[in-house]
């Protein structure tokens, strides 16, 4: 049983002791080397990944080849691409790993049994999805109304444990600019 999943069950619904035991009976422990790709665009996203040490990332690659981050997962968070995992369509999304990871894996015909089993189960993932659909859609109004500078200082309140450690090339593509202009306005920052 993984405690950090078992915390952030408890976040949001309290299991009996043979529920849990159930619940976690469903997951399989993955592992993922840095830069290894646990989805690639056009696969079908088959289960959920909940991240138990290391650190994923999604990101979609433009026609010129670059790389759009839509979404980090560091230690106690969720990963999919949720359009293929629900509608079972090929994936419009890379999911990679930006450290060796170590992951939960859950099949979606496992979480459909679970659901089933435990309807309040369906309740915690409902809240997740609910909680992922606000975030988004922030980011998304973000993205079109507000300056790079409080895109960054929006991207170190969503991922503080990742401000020192992601490389800037990292954080750039996640908040829409290049590099380079990180760079300087970070530098710029500083001076202020």
């Amino acid at each position: 049983m993984n405690i950090l999943l078992l915390q952030n069950l408890n976040k949001h619904i309290v299991l009996s002791e043979k529920e849990q035991e159930y619940f976690f009976s469903f997951f399989e422990v993955r592992n993922i080397k840095k830069k290894g790709l646990l989805l690639r665009e056009g696969e079908i996203n088959k289960g959920v990944a909940f991240v138990t040490n290391g650190l994923l990332r999604s990101y979609s690659v433009d026609k010129n080849g670059f790389e759009h981050i839509i979404q980090f997962a560091p230690n106690d968070w969720w990963m999919v691409d949720m359009y293929s995992f629900v509608k079972q369509l090929p994936a419009r999304l890379f999911i990679d790993a930006l450290d060796n990871t170590e992951f939960l894996w859950l099949s979606k015909e496992h979480l459909q049994k679970l659901y089933l089993a435990i309807p309040q189960l369906e309740h915690y993932f409902r809240v997740l999805a609910e909680n992922s659909v606000i975030s988004y859609q922030n980011r998304l109004i973000s993205n079109l109304s507000l300056p790079a500078v409080e895109r960054y200082q929006n991207f170190c309140e969503q991922y503080p444990s990742l401000i020192e450690c992601l490389p800037q090339k990292q954080v750039a593509s996640y908040i829409g600019v290049t590099p380079e202009f990180l760079s300087k306005m970070l530098s710029t920052l500083k001076q202020e």
